[in-house]
């Protein structure tokens, strides 16, 4: 089950980052966008956590 929790929270995050952006973009706030890109990224390290959980049987 940790795979799937760790990719569903990745997907989230990764998708509030981009949505966290584009308002940075729209509104000119560099401060935003940074915050977009670190959640983004966030959200992309959950996912490879849980691929690895996923290829290690949820053990770690």
């Amino acid at each position: 089950m940790g795979e799937f929790v760790d990719k569903v929270k990745g997907n989230t995050n990764e998708a509030i980052g981009k949505a966290r952006q584009a308002v940075g973009d729209a509104v000119d706030s560099k401060e935003m966008q940074a915050k977009g890109l670190k959640q983004e990224a966030k959200g992309e390290a959950q996912k490879a956590a849980g691929t690895v959980k996923g290829a290690l049987g949820d053990d770690i």
